[in-house]
Formats: structure tokens, sequence, C-alpha cells
């Protein structure tokens, strides 16, 4: 009778145990964000809200957003803000903060999206000039302590992911640094994957590039066109990478963020009918966000708090801080798992600060910041 009590014990404290560690072990962290436009006022004010709401509730003030996600992608625009904040110094930490990234956008937006000169035949068609977009590229992704060295997609501190379309091959190019690790042939430099995934048809000729050894090469077009929400890439990325997220067997295992960058087919409504190349990009990029976030809002019906959509679909102020307070103070129009949205009475603001909750709760990730970095 005692062997028995000794034995029922036991087992009830292995049982306490493993049923904490289950209860305890993190989700899997993922950060999407959005392509569509070229001021990402959308994308910018989410990610600013999300670094203070970081810092505020760890009361740490210089933590990162990528402290507290496993793995970030991004389309266009959202690309760009995603390699910043992803990007390492010499020491595998992120070299950019959320902050940085907005900036740079706002301070560089000429020179990234600057029309090109039409000379004696003015083109019909607004077009942009790729060198200049280039040259702001280089310069941001330039490691200074290093003679200048274009940084990879090795050079990051977490995961990243950043989709276009190969013309070549006629099928999506995901650039990834779980790729990027396992050969130098899909290693790029993060200027080029930037550039690739923003060479919207109409507005920029197609990329043309090579990876860091020159054995695989693409003609690339915008990754809008087939990954604008980049979440479900992601996802399944997650997914089906056991190397790197071993512990990952559904969604049950994760936690996603994504950030939408503004309704683009609410300001073609006002083109008055036009069908230009471009009027029906800004429509397709929007009908592909809308059906990813639709389809993540079935995988996730079961517990919508582990999906979170930030979107804005009434922007309207005057100036960058009006519009910045704008997308936060949006109520939340979520999308139901049989199609149609809802209006909710929360709005953005309220969704990341709760979200930002859940992140510290779990603690920063414990992923290797580079696969070519240790940290001091």
């Amino acid at each position: 009778m005692d062997l028995s009590k000794v034995t029922l014990e036991i087992f009830s404290k292995l049982e306490q145990q493993w049923l904490s560690h289950y209860e305890a072990t993190p989700k899997t962290r993922i950060l999407s964000i959005d392509g569509g436009g070229t001021t990402a006022i959308v994308a910018g004010a989410a990610l600013l809200h999300l670094q203070d709401q970081i810092r505020a509730q760890t009361s740490d003030p210089h933590a990162h957003i990528a402290d507290y996600f496993d793995i970030i992608a991004g389309t266009g625009i959202g690309a760009l803000l995603a390699a910043m904040i992803t990007a390492a110094d010499a020491f595998g930490r992120p070299l950019y903060t959320a902050g940085d990234a907005v900036r740079f956008i706002a301070d560089n937006n000429r020179q990234l999206y600057k029309a090109k000169r039409g000379g004696v035949f003015l083109r019909r068609r607004r077009r942009f000039s790729a060198r200049s977009m280039e040259k702001a590229l280089k310069r941001v992704f330039q490691r200074k302590d290093e003679e200048g060295r274009l940084l990879t997609l090795k050079d990051t501190c977490k995961p990243l992911l950043i989709p276009c379309f190969d013309l070549r091959s006629s099928a999506p190019f995901v650039f990834s640094r779980a790729d990027a690790s396992e050969s130098p042939s899909f290693n790029f430099e993060l200027w080029k994957a930037c550039r690739a995934t923003s060479a919207t048809p109409g507005l920029f000729e197609p990329f043309h590039f090579a990876s860091v050894d020159g054995k695989t090469s693409c003609a690339a077009v915008d990754g809008g066109l087939v990954m604008n929400n980049p979440a479900a890439a992601a996802v399944t990325h997650v997914l089906h990478n056991k190397r790197d997220f071993p512990s990952v067997n559904g969604v049950e295992d994760l936690l996603v963020l994504s950030i939408g960058n503004g309704a683009t087919a609410k300001r073609v409504n006002g083109l008055g009918g036009d069908c230009s190349t471009s009027a029906v990009v800004d429509i397709a990029l929007d009908g592909v966000s809308e059906t990813v976030d639709q389809m993540l809002g079935n995988a996730f019906c079961w517990n919508r708090t582990d999906y979170v959509r930030i979107q804005a679909f009434g922007l309207g102020g005057e100036g960058m801080e009006a519009e910045e307070k704008e997308v936060l103070n949006e109520r939340v129009l979520e999308s139901l798992p049989f199609g149609g949205k809802r209006l909710l009475q929360e709005t953005n603001g309220n969704r990341i600060d709760s979200f930002v909750q859940r992140l510290v709760a779990t603690g920063k990730t414990s992923l290797p910041p580079s696969p070519c970095k240790v940290p001091p």
C-alpha cells in the first residue's frame, strides 16, 4: 500500500511537470508585413506602436521587434521594413530599430520612387528610376565597419522571407535565410531581394539579378502579384522547416501578427474606371491580401487570438502623424470563417497592445540570431 502511494505520488509529480512544460512551451511567433503603396503608412504606424509597446511592457528601452519574433516576412515596401528590422550588425544584433526603418522610407521616399525623365516624348505611364532605388537600397544595407560590404540574407538576426515572381520560371521565388544558410547559390544581397520584390509592372522594369556565387539567377517582378500578404508563405515555411522549427506540428503551435498596408482597391475606385496596368496591379494586390487573410482566418477559427490582422481602410487625415493616429484608432474589420467581415469594437491599437502582452509573457525568442554570428 505504501509502495502504491509512493508510486502514485511520483507519477502525479511527473504528470504535473509534463503538463507544466506543455503549457509553457512557447508558440512560434510570425510577423508578416504586406506590400502595396510607397509610403508604408499603415505598416509603419503598426510597427512603431508594436515596438513602443514591447519596450513599455518589458521596461527595456532598447528592445527590438526582432527579439520577440521567430521569423519575419515582407513583400514590396513591407519587405524593406522586414529586411531593415532583421538586418544584423557585426555581433548578430538588429542593426536598425522600427523607427529607423520607418524614418528611412519617409526621408528617402523620393529617391526610392523617383520618377523617370520622359525626355522629348513624355511617357503616358508614370515609371520610377531603378537606378535611384538601387542606390538608396545599397546605402542602407551596407556594413560600414567592414569596408562597405553589402549585407546578404545570411546577415540577419532572425529568419527572413521575401517573395518575388520569376519571369524565367513563371513561378514565385522566395528569398529565405534558411536556403541561404544551406548554399551560397541561394544567398542574395538584401538590397537585391528588396529591389526584386518591388519591381511592380508598369512602374519598374523587371529586375535581373544573381546569387552571391552567380549560380542562381532570376528575372523578377513584384512579389505582391502572388504574395502581397506573405503571411501564408511564412506559415507554410514554418510548418515544413523542421530544422529551424522542430516543435511546430500545426497552426495551434503558431502565433501570427499580419500587418496590412492599406486597402489599395479603395484608391482605385476614384480613378473613374481607369483600367491601366497600375490600376489592375492595385486591385490584384488588394485581392491577394484579402484572400490570404480569409484563408488564415479559417485556419485559426478555433482560436482567433493566435492570428491577428492589422489593416486600415479609412485613411484621410492631413499629414503623416494624423494618418498614423487614424491607423491605430480604426476599429478592426475581421474576416469571418465562411466569408464576409464583421466590425469589432476594439481598435488596431488595442489589438497590438493585447498581442504584445502575449509576446512579452513568453519572453524573447531562443532561435540562433544568425547562421554565421554569435552575440557577445
